[in-house]
């Protein structure tokens, strides 16, 4: 007997519900810009492959949305989500927040195994993983006129970086992929968490007292 459907991987759920977090991350703000429905799809889509689709070129495969149409179905389900729950996702001010950080944390994964699987060193999967989950979130910033949160103060790309190196570390100890995955998940999820809450910040790159001052 032919078996139609087959269960996904714990990284590709990992890649839908990321999906769907950046895509409402992405759609609210859209929403609080006063963006029209397909305007606010548009940003959301954005934030939800775009740093996919930068890794995907660069390691040479084709973009995982280009042979899945899951990925702008889950944005439409977000689109939806925020039009539901409209007046409570746009005016909670901790919303954007959330989800952004739960795309950061997933994505980051999806890439760092997703790199590694295809044989690349640990350092190009920590890059790979960085890039998938910021780089969406620097086109949604841009679409929106916003100066991305990569090049602010918060620690957002560096949260990337420390749980990449965790799932790095984990895997050499010989833990098994998805316990690697949720360990290097929860890392990048907690690390963002405690930068905002108690404000840490990376050291600001200042010019000479004459630039300060003109």
């Amino acid at each position: 007997m032919d078996v139609f459907f087959q269960m996904p991987s714990f990284v590709t759920i990992l890649d839908f519900v990321g999906t769907f977090a950046f895509a409402i991350s992405g759609i609210r703000l859209a929403s609080a810009k006063r963006f029209d429905w397909f305007g606010a799809y548009v940003v959301g889509l954005a934030t939800a492959i775009g740093g996919g689709t930068i890794r995907d070129l660069l390691l040479d495969v084709t973009p995982a949305w280009m042979t899945d149409p899951m990925y702008l179905i889950c944005t439409a389900f977000a689109m939806f989500f925020v039009i539901l729950f409209g007046k409570y996702v746009i005016r909670l001010n901790n919303t954007f927040f959330i989800f952004d950080t739960i795309g950061l944390a997933l994505f980051t994964i999806v890439g760092f195994s997703k790199a590694y699987t295809l044989g690349y060193p640990f350092w190009i999967a920590i890059i790979m993983g960085s890039i998938t989950g910021a780089a969406g979130g620097v086109l949604r910033d841009i679409f929106i006129n916003e100066i991305p949160l990569i090049f602010r103060k918060e620690i957002y790309a560096m949260a990337c970086v420390v749980g990449g190196t965790f799932y790095w570390m984990c895997h050499l100890l010989g833990m098994e992929s998805f316990v690697c995955q949720i360990v290097g998940g929860v890392t990048v999820f907690v690390t963002r968490i405690l930068a905002v809450k108690y404000r840490i910040c990376l050291p600001i790159l200042s010019g000479n007292e004459e630039e300060q001052e003109g």
